[in-house]
């Protein structure tokens, strides 16, 4: 379960974060993405089709790592395994869901935000958290200062992060990649825009 988290956050130095409110054309978007050179996404349960939008972006897509963002119930992992995603994501984690994504031996990203949370997971065996919200939490510096106790737990810091300032996070020793929303313009449907974005995105330096 871990070693895939792995291999899926080493994927791309940018995971873009999605927040899809229509099943329309979300072909194209998914095109657009894969077309910018970007191998995984987030597409977050926060709309009513967003598990439509997985078992598309799954199905049609088989080259595109989909992770499930905003999971935080078992029912929510339950339903994003079934409906094809790669992985899940939460903004933070509880640890019977951490036990429970263990259980079903689904990949799983829990969320942290200080050291109290680190070392829960710890104990149950996880070594990648998404850290979030980055920039709020303390940004850089914070995460440089869990290196010293953590030196072995890699990050993938999301919230505040942009293409101006995605490269110093990546610049990070404990940093595997970035999740970020910049990469969707608020005209979802321009998708040479969000080929670009992403194509500069996958070329940032990691």
């Amino acid at each position: 379960m871990h070693h895939i988290i792995k291999s899926t956050l080493s994927m791309s130095p940018v995971i873009p974060v999605l927040t899809i409110d229509k099943v329309k054309n979300v072909e194209y978007l998914f095109e657009a993405l894969i077309c910018g050179n970007l191998k995984v996404v987030e597409i977050t349960l926060r709309t009513s089709c967003a598990l439509k939008v997985i078992e598309i972006a799954s199905k049609k897509f088989p080259s595109l790592k989909v992770g499930a963002g905003t999971v935080i119930s078992d029912e929510d992992l339950n339903s994003v395994k079934d409906a094809g995603a790669t992985f899940a994501v939460s903004p933070g984690f509880t640890l019977p869901l951490a036990t429970y994504a263990i259980e079903i031996d689904f990949p799983y990203l829990p969320g942290i935000s200080n050291a109290s949370d680190i070392m829960n997971l710890i104990y149950l065996g996880y070594k990648f958290f998404k850290f979030f919200p980055a920039q709020a939490t303390g940004g850089i510096e914070y995460l440089q200062s869990l290196n010293g106790p953590f030196p072995e737990i890699m990050f993938c810091p999301t919230g505040g992060i942009n293409q101006e300032n995605a490269s110093k996070w990546l610049s990070q020793k404990n940093v595997i990649c970035v999740g970020g929303s910049w990469i969707i313009p608020e005209q979802m449907n321009d998708y040479k825009e969000i080929q670009k974005r992403a194509l500069l995105a996958s070329r940032l330096a990691s």
